[in-house]
């Protein structure tokens, strides 16, 4: 019971950080595109720059692409020892594949970009939702996540190889998280190719180029193909923009990634271009539309808050907020004064959503911002009531999670997506006349598991996804009676070796590693928490007022009292020395990085969104940022936070940045340059404190 009761709290600890790391990739993306929503360009170019940092085409014509992929032009050199294709592709190829990438060889880039154009010509032709027969096909395998575990594949896809009558159904998230993501999707593409009857591939809400900036597999591509990886990457994101969203078995089992909402329609999704959302975290599609303002905001009245509108499936996204235009040029620069304040009202909200503190000065420069709003400016985007009904079908069917009460609400615990209850599966299942439901997108420690009366199957096929004897992985064979049957299994041998007390003692240990990372990434914060709690300033807390304060501040909805043992090794008389506890956690981290404690616990707290931010600006994905993209994005942010800098001074400071003078800015010299100014802040800081007689705390 003991054992069980850590194996369960390690488990909730795992996910509460999985979760709350895609809470801030959408939040930052939000940010991003709230600023780029309300950035005038002053030229063509530099509106076309900006638009490629966080906007992809939403196609391209055939000749358009085969340019961008020329693996024509892609010479495989006489040195090259690894797999060669042809095309068609044949089942020794596939095979062949297997065993290269099991000795570690890698596919030349000009074969990459062959099957990518090969599979996306082939993807092109299926619907939104396949549809799969076992009269057909004895036998059809489902397997969920596979982005970790390479072993996986071959010994699932095997069976292809022998048995022609068997099909399998891969649910997506094939990316990401993982050091063999490319060889993994390499492998499915070629099988796809070569059984393209058998084989069939759902979208996941990692097939998306903005997820992958954050999670591994753009930095992976650029890595592994550092001459020619760009071109990979802009195949792939319309490869992926060409998978199904879902498959269907016998009328009767329906396959998606993430689940259902109150609003899922089946009949729209098959009707839907899916290729059109190329990144579903981008949000609608908008046409250009020009408002009438309100006759009391023409005549000099006081104007009602317009608040932007907020999505059922990103519940924490900032989207357009509908400004308004006018035909009055008397009229003109009362309304820019409203609109501007509404913007700088809706981008304060985003900033403090994303994280981004809000200096002492920051609200005067706001209301002091004398930045002029043109007449275009004041015509806004309206979204279009059909895509967005669209895209929110697909965010639905993509991040959505089923839960045990009824009804349906927003996910505000990944940041997007729905949690839909067992009336909201019933009704979709009567309505369609399904079954049950087979999803995955999320982790479950015997690699599946059934929900609302088992008529909702997450099956995840990844294992080991959080750490060494985390989890098993799984897979389900559905015959023509469409009753599961289950196989389990641990990719690696290590797992087999351990004993279940072993296995919970590792994974935990890893587990509260995890956690105290986080704790010591926002020190500052759960200082002024604890603060909250010892208003007569000895130093101590009660370790009731530590869980309530450590939750407020982190919000991962753990149960912090009985973590306390593994937390919280001291205490005198039932009471915490927190400043103390917290410089223990400081030594751990310090013990591995020889930073500056107040340093690291920034960085700790915003490495991952700084390398997001990295790739975003570095919007070829070379790895570098040039002075240009550099610019670009500095006038992005600078004309929001009324920071006035010409080309010269942003010039300059793209060069002091530079460290090793060679023309570009890599992660770390970016990563170094944040550094350098947080610890200019410090100094400062304490330089104040100390002029004012406060003592530096």
């Amino acid at each position: 019971a003991r054992l069980e009761m850590r194996r369960r709290c390690t488990w909730r600890i795992f996910q509460s950080i999985e979760y709350s790391c895609e809470q801030d990739q959408i939040k930052l993306h939000n940010f991003f595109s709230y600023l780029m929503d309300h950035f005038t360009p002053s030229s063509s170019k530099e509106r076309d720059f900006i638009s490629r940092m966080l906007t992809e085409e939403e196609s391209y014509k055939d000749t358009e692409l085969e340019k961008l992929c020329d693996y024509e032009s892609v010479e495989v050199p006489d040195s090259y020892t690894g797999p060669h294709l042809s095309f068609p592709l044949l089942p020794d190829h596939a095979t062949a594949l297997l065993e290269a990438f099991k000795q570690k060889h890698q596919l030349h880039a000009h074969y990459v970009l062959k099957l990518l154009h090969e599979t996306r010509r082939h993807l092109m032709q299926l619907p939104n939702i396949n549809h799969v027969s076992t009269c057909y096909s004895e036998e059809i395998t489902v397997c969920g996540k596979s982005g970790r575990d390479l072993p996986f594949v071959p010994f699932s896809l095997c069976g292809i190889c022998l048995y022609f009558l068997f099909s399998y159904v891969f649910n997506g998230d094939f990316v990401d998280r993982g050091k063999q993501s490319v060889e993994i999707l390499i492998i499915l593409f070629a099988f796809l190719l070569v059984y393209p009857k058998e084989v069939h591939l759902n979208r996941g809400n990692h097939e998306d180029h903005m997820v992958n900036l954050r999670y591994g597999f753009t930095k992976e591509v650029m890595q592994k193909y550092k001459v020619h990886g760009k071109k990979i990457l802009k195949m792939l994101q319309n490869v992926f923009c060409w998978l199904p969203l879902a498959t269907l078995i016998d009328q009767k089992v329906l396959i998606l990634h993430g689940g259902v909402s109150d609003m899922t329609d089946l009949e729209l999704l098959a009707k839907i271009q899916r290729h059109k959302f190329v990144s579903v975290l981008r949000g609608k599609k908008r046409k250009e539309k020009s408002r009438r303002v309100d006759s009391k905001a023409i005549n000099g009245e006081s104007p009602v808050g317009v608040d932007p509108p907020r999505s059922s499936s990103f519940p924490g996204s900032c989207l357009q907020p509908g400004l308004a235009s006018t035909a009055s040029t008397a009229s003109r620069t009362e309304l820019s004064q409203w609109v501007r304040q509404t913007v700088q009202e809706e981008l304060e909200k985003c900033r403090r959503q994303v994280g981004f503190c809000e200096t002492p000065g920051d609200k005067e420069l706001t209301c002091a911002s004398s930045v002029t709003v043109t007449e275009s400016e004041l015509e806004s985007c309206e979204t279009s009531e059909s895509s967005q009904e669209e895209w929110k079908q697909i965010v639905d069917i993509l991040w959505s999670d089923p839960m045990p009460q009824e009804g349906c609400k927003m996910n505000t615990v990944r940041g997007g997506g729905c949690y839909f209850g067992p009336d909201v599966t019933e009704k979709i299942l009567q309505k369609h006349s399904l079954q049950f439901l087979i999803r995955s997108h999320e982790c479950k420690q015997e690699g599946y598991e059934f929900c609302h009366n088992r008529k909702v199957l997450t099956i995840f096929s990844a294992s080991n996804y959080y750490e060494i004897g985390s989890n098993r992985g799984a897979y389900v064979k559905l015959g023509p009676d469409l009753i599961p049957h289950f196989v389990q299994y641990q990719a690696n041998k290590t797992a087999h070796t351990l004993t279940m007390r072993q296995r919970i003692s590792r994974v935990e240990e890893s587990a509260f590693r995890a956690l105290r990372e986080k704790l010591f990434a926002h020190t500052s914060d759960l200082i002024c928490a604890f603060k909250g709690y010892d208003q007569d300033e000895t130093g101590t807390i009660t370790l009731s007022d530590w869980a309530t304060a450590v939750e407020s501040v982190l919000h991962l909805g753990l149960p912090w009292r009985m973590l306390r043992p593994q937390l919280v090794r001291s205490t005198a008389g039932g009471l915490l020395e927190y400043k103390s506890w917290l410089d223990d956690l400081a030594v751990e981290q310090r013990s591995k990085e020889h930073i500056q404690s107040s340093l690291l616990e920034t960085i700790y707290r915003n490495r991952s969104n700084l390398e997001t931010i990295f790739r975003i600006i570095d919007s070829d994905h070379s790895g570098l940022i040039s002075f240009e993209e550099f610019n670009q994005t500095w006038k992005l942010f600078s004309s929001h936070m009324n920071i006035e800098l010409t080309d010269d001074g942003i010039s300059d400071l793209a060069r002091s940045i530079d460290f090793n003078k060679d023309g570009n800015i890599d992660f770390n010299e970016f990563l170094e340059a944040f550094r350098l100014i947080e610890h200019t802040h410090c100094d400062d800081k304490a330089a104040e404190m100390a002029v004012s007689g406060c003592p530096n705390s």
